[in-house]
């Protein structure tokens, strides 16, 4: 589960920062579910940190909130899977 969490995030970082190009790009962008999914699927905290790297999607408390909500969720599972 730890390489499959760190490639999640990687790759959740990348879209994040390609979506940050796109848009003061004015090209066509990721969608926000697709950016959610990859939350949801483990990438919460490369998400986070995009975020606040890239200073992209700051303005919606949503993916404040889901972000973390499933940083914590993803945090627990880990912990639960390590006992």
């Amino acid at each position: 589960m730890y390489i499959y969490l760190i490639w999640i995030n990687i790759f959740t970082f990348i879209f994040y920062g390609i979506d940050k190009f796109l848009a003061v790009f004015g090209y066509y962008r990721i969608s926000e579910k697709l950016l959610f999914g990859f939350s949801v699927l483990g990438g919460a905290l490369g998400a986070f940190l995009a975020m606040l790297l890239f200073r992209h999607k700051t303005s919606k408390i949503s993916f404040y909130i889901i972000n973390i909500i499933f940083l914590l969720i993803w945090i627990i599972l880990y912990y639960l899977d390590s006992l």
